[in-house]
C-alpha cells in the first residue's frame, strides 16, 4: 500500500484527509506533536509523535516509512495570536517546513502538497478570487503561509521537490459518519461558535461590523465542507504521484454567505435562535472573501459536492451534539475532548 506522510494529521482538516486517503487506497502515516491535534482522530494509519522543529525526528520518520509523498498541514493557525506573538508563528511554521523539506530531499521523496490559506490574498476587493489575484497578506500567519509557498518554489529549483499549494477558504462542517470532527481549543470559527450559542453553551455571538458594503452589512465568506477539502488533497497528491507539475489551486465552495445568513441558518438547523450582539468591525476583515474554483475543477477534476451551507451546518450540529452527549454521560470524556 502506498504510504503518504501527513503532518498535522491529528488535527481537524488533517484527520479528515487521512480518512479520505485511506478510502482511496493509501496508508496515511500521521506525524503530529498533539499540541492541538487529538490522538482519537488518528484512526486510519500509524501515529508518529514528533515536532517538525526536531530535525532529527522528522528525518527519522521519513526514513522509516519511506512515504511516496507528503501532505503538510502542521502549523499554528490563530490569526489574532500571530499578531501578538509573530515569533512563535515564524519559528514554528517556517522553520518546521524547512526541516520537513530537508528531510524529504534527503530521502528523495518527490512531492509535497502544502496546506496554504486564502489569508495570503489580504484585503482584496475582487468578487471572486482567482489564483492570479495579487498576494498581500496582512498578518503574520498569512505571511508565514506565503513564505512557505515561496520556499517550496525555491526548493523545487534547487532539488526537484515538486509541490502543490492549496489555498483554501473557510473550512467547516464535520465527517458525516461522525467519526471525527472539529475540536479546537480555543474555538474561533464562526460556525461552531454560533452552534454553541444556539445550544445555550456560550454567551451571545458577537457580529463584528454591520456596515460593510454587502447586502445585509455583514462580512461574506466562502465556507467549504472539510470532506470536500479532504477529497481535494487526495486528488492533489495523486496528481503529484502521477508526475504532475507543481501547481497552485484555490479551494472553496465558490459561493459566499454573510454572517447574518449563517446565524439564521444555524438557528433553523439547531431549532433555536442564535443570541447575537452587534459590535464594531475588526481591523483587517475584508467585506467579502469568495473563491473562484474553476482552476481546481479543471486541474484536479474536483467539485465541492458536500458544501451546501445546510449540509455543512447539519454535520457540524450532529458532531456537536454527539460530543456534548458523550461528555455529559458515563463514557470517558477524553474520547471526544
Amino acid at each position: 500500500m502506498t504510504r503518504i506522510l501527513v503532518t498535522g494529521g491529528a488535527g481537524y482538516v488533517g484527520s479528515h484527509a487521512c480518512k479520505a486517503l485511506a478510502g482511496a487506497g493509501y496508508e496515511p502515516v500521521v506525524f503530529d506533536n498533539l499540541c492541538e491535534g487529538h490522538d482519537w482522530a488518528v484512526k486510519w494509519g500509524p501515529l508518529e509523535r514528533g515536532d517538525l522543529l526536531d530535525r532529527d525526528r522528522i528525518a527519522e520518520v521519513v526514513r522509516k516509512h519511506e512515504p511516496a509523498g507528503v501532505i503538510h498541514f502542521a502549523s499554528f493557525a490563530y490569526v489574532g495570536e500571530s499578531v501578538t506573538d509573530p515569533g512563535k508563528y515564524w519559528h514554528n511554521n517556517v522553520s518546521g517546513a524547512i526541516n520537513l523539506c530537508d528531510a524529504l530531499v534527503a530521502a528523495k521523496t518527490p512531492a509535497i502538497v502544502f496546506s496554504s490559506s486564502c489569508t495570503v490574498y489580504g484585503l482584496t476587493e475582487s468578487e471572486f478570487i482567482t489564483e492570479a489575484e495579487p498576494v498581500a497578506p496582512i498578518n503574520p500567519y498569512g505571511n508565514t503561509k506565503r513564505a512557505i509557498e515561496i520556499m517550496l518554489a525555491d526548493y523545487e529549483v534547487a532539488t526537484g521537490l515538486r509541490n502543490t499549494v492549496l489555498r483554501y477558504f473557510n473550512a467547516a462542517g464535520c465527517d458525516a459518519d461522525g467519526e471525527i470532527g472539529e475540536a479546537h481549543d480555543p474555538e474561533t470559527h464562526l460556525l461552531p461558535l454560533a452552534i454553541a450559542a444556539a445550544a445555550g453553551d456560550r454567551d451571545a455571538l458577537k457580529i463584528f461590523g454591520t456596515d460593510y458594503p454587502t447586502p445585509d452589512g455583514t462580512c461574506v465568506r466562502d465556507y467549504i465542507h472539510v470532506t470536500d477539502l479532504a477529497d481535494a488533497h487526495v486528488r492533489a497528491i495523486r496528481r503529484m504521484l502521477d508526475g504532475g507539475a507543481s501547481e497552485l489551486f484555490n479551494l472553496g465552495a465558490g459561493d459566499g454567505y454573510s454572517v447574518r445568513q449563517v446565524i439564521d441558518s444555524v438557528g433553523r438547523i439547531v431549532g433555536r435562535p442564535v443570541p447575537a450582539v452587534e459590535d464594531v468591525r475588526r481591523a483587517g476583515d475584508p467585506a467579502r472573501l469568495v473563491a473562484d474554483i474553476a482552476h481546481a475543477r479543471d486541474g484536479l477534476g474536483w467539485d465541492p459536492v458536500h458544501s451546501s451551507l445546510d449540509n455543512i451546518l447539519t454535520t457540524a450540529w450532529n458532531w456537536y451534539r454527539a460530543r456534548s452527549e458523550a461528555s455529559s454521560g458515563p463514557a470517558a470524556v477524553s474520547d471526544l475532548a
